[in-house]
């Protein structure tokens, strides 16, 4: 039952979606009167503005927060609210690939039916990720997974126009082209070393708007589940994607799949690497579990990623 006396901030990224955000604030509009919310809308205007955006409703007073766009724009407004379980967080999705959605259990695009169970507002207090500096929501990737995100990217560092076909095209170009480079991790007392295709570290289960890297994942046992693939011939490469989307592949003896609080990793060189789909670049990196991070809306009876 949501209470009308608390007050609602919607932080909505407008050019998310190929401009499916900026369709949406119209309807936040009417069911904004329609379930009478103390509410205000914002709009953000440029890259990390959303983190700015949220930090301001914390301080003003809002007890609920809820994102509307992308991935990237939901973790920025996630950022300042990362171990304050006073504020609870909303995702209405708006993006292209809508990764991490698919934690809480809800669909890529709402309904009427989803609408209603939102506002319902049942929470749930899920963990995060942090690598170095950066938080992530859904996860990190290295190796193939950065290499695909790096291609969603024009050389000015704007996220290229286009939906789930543009995902597709760059998962065949890379599995073609890419070329692996030598890793180090260290987890407790263990180090590694192998060829590095596929590295990906995570809270949900989802990326690049279908394939399911890190199948076993839930988003409140406290740790991160981890997805290392070392060098793949090209056929073997084909071989496993057509496994992935239903998380078929962790049964593959070339996969490592494993779950911890935190590991440690080195290249030899600075790599691209994402964080829920944003690109970066280093050479080390520091990559831990955040227990408990923040309290989210969750669909109770939907597909959620939550234990029991």
């Amino acid at each position: 039952m949501i209470n009308n006396k608390q007050k609602w901030a919607f932080i909505v990224n407008p050019v998310a979606g190929n401009g499916f955000g900026r369709k949406i604030i119209p309807v936040l509009e009417d069911k904004i009167a329609l379930k009478n919310l103390n509410a205000e809308i914002f709009l953000t205007e440029y890259h990390g503005h959303a983190t700015e955006l949220s930090a301001k409703a914390a301080e003003n007073g809002f007890r609920y927060i809820i994102g509307a766009g992308g991935d990237g724009t939901l973790n920025e407004i996630a950022i300042p609210l990362i171990g304050n379980t006073d504020i609870t967080l909303g995702i209405i999705p708006a993006g292209s690939g809508n990764d991490f959605i698919q934690i809480l259990g809800f669909p890529n695009r709402f309904d009427e039916h989803d609408w209603d169970v939102f506002f319902s507002a049942e929470e749930r207090i899920m963990d995060a990720g942090t690598c170095n500096e950066f938080i992530f929501l859904n996860g990190m990737g290295l190796g193939f997974d950065a290499e695909v995100a790096a291609c969603n990217y024009t050389g000015e560092g704007k996220v290229k126009k286009g939906g789930k076909s543009k995902y597709l095209w760059h998962i065949v170009k890379t599995l073609l082209f890419f070329r692996e480079k030598r890793m180090i991790y260290l987890t407790g007392d263990e180090r590694t070393e192998t060829d590095c295709f596929i590295n990906t570290i995570a809270n949900g289960r989802r990326f690049a708007g279908g394939f399911f890297l890190t199948p076993l994942a839930l988003a409140d046992d406290g740790l991160l589940d981890i997805c290392m693939i070392r060098k793949l011939k090209l056929t073997e490469r084909f071989y496993l994607l057509l496994k992935v989307p239903e998380g078929k592949h962790i049964r593959d003896r070339r996969i490592s799949y494993r779950q911890v609080q935190e590991i440690k990793l080195e290249f030899t060189e600075k790599v691209p690497f994402h964080v829920d789909g944003e690109l970066h670049f280093a050479r080390e990196f520091d990559v831990k579990v955040i227990p408990k991070a923040l309290k989210i809306i969750y669909n109770k009876n939907g597909s959620h990623y939550f234990g029991k």
